[in-house]
């Protein structure tokens, strides 16, 4: 009987031992496992970033980045709208006769015969119009080539922008020479002339222009050039050929030079001929709703036209890109 006592108080024991294990394995397994180390944070190693070749890169931002000309002789190369600037010189911005505006664009340079055309032409036009003389807009950059904005010619140092605005009686501010506008001689229309802006002086600051002999084109809004076919119908004078018509240029002249005969890769423009543009069939083609009111801009993204590179360029623009500036006083010829 003892004996059987002491067998179930032992079998008991052991039950209850055998609970407890069980219940801290189960525990222990339910418990949360102890959390990981966290990784070291380490930068990626970079990649080797591959330059744009300059050849892709557009040719407006590479010619703009030049703040100095070219050493060497003075040429243009290419076309009026497509080549570049060698040895180009810098227009004074301050003369007798005439004042350089918006001078943080650096445009104030040309080929030689472009300089020397507006020192004779500012004093010539002063005495013409009887003003104290001229305000200059855009030239060329100081290598010429694309411009990042504002025109799609002025590349090879033979275009200027000339002001329809008398040059005031005295020296303007570099802040007055970049806020100042020029005049518009046309109304809101774009069908006629503004009476409170245009004078018969302009038509004579435009035909001093376009009577010297080295100029190829002046362009002026159709509205001045069927003004100046009015006037000078019964005289049809010779000058009145080289006067064409073309977009905006309500505010200023385009004056455009010939080819100098000391840059053989020089592009010509085709010659006139004997048609002096003052046809009113021609002439009314400016008026229509067409080039007036042109179509709103599409709502859908359009892609942008693809940029002019070197390539698009004459082979001769890469060794103006690529080559030496001189000293600063030798750059403005002084």
């Amino acid at each position: 009987m003892f004996k059987r006592f002491v067998t179930l108080i032992g079998l008991s024991f052991l039950f209850v031992a055998g609970s407890i294990a069980v219940t801290e394995r189960t525990s222990f397994a339910q418990a949360p496992a102890p959390a990981a180390a966290a990784p070291v944070a380490t930068a990626p190693t970079p990649l080797p970033q591959a330059k744009p070749k300059k050849e892709s890169i557009p040719a407006k931002f590479l010619f703009a980045a030049k703040q100095l000309p070219t050493l060497g002789k003075a040429m243009a190369i290419g076309y009026y709208p497509r080549g570049c600037l060698q040895g180009g010189v810098a227009l004074p911005t301050t003369g007798p006769t005439w004042q350089v505006m918006r001078l943080s664009r650096n445009r104030n340079w040309g080929h030689p015969s472009l300089i020397h055309f507006l020192e004779k032409f500012a004093p010539a036009a002063a005495k013409a119009t009887g003003w104290k003389g001229i305000l200059v807009g855009d030239l060329a950059q100081p290598r010429g080539g694309p411009l990042p904005y504002g025109h799609t010619s002025h590349q090879i140092g033979l275009d200027v922008d000339i002001w329809f605005m008398p040059m005031p009686d005295r020296i303007l501010s570099k802040e007055e020479r970049e806020k100042t506008s020029a005049t518009n001689l046309v109304s809101e229309d774009w069908r006629r002339l503004n009476p409170k802006t245009w004078t018969t002086q302009h038509i004579n600051f435009i035909k001093t222009a376009a009577e010297q002999p080295e100029v190829e084109r002046v362009l002026v809004n159709a509205v001045i050039k069927k003004e100046i076919c009015r006037v000078e119908e019964k005289k049809k004078p010779a000058w009145l050929a080289k006067v064409r018509p073309w977009y905006w240029h309500h505010d200023h002249i385009h004056v455009r030079l010939k080819c100098p005969a000391d840059s053989p890769n020089c592009r010509p423009q085709p010659p006139i001929g004997d048609e002096d543009s003052c046809d009113k069939k021609a002439l009314e083609v400016w008026f229509t709703d067409k080039v007036l009111r042109p179509p709103p801009k599409p709502t859908t993204p359009v892609k942008p036209p693809k940029s002019m590179t070197m390539a698009d360029l004459p082979p001769a623009c890469k060794d103006v890109l690529a080559a030496p500036e001189p000293k600063l006083n030798q750059a403005s010829g002084k």
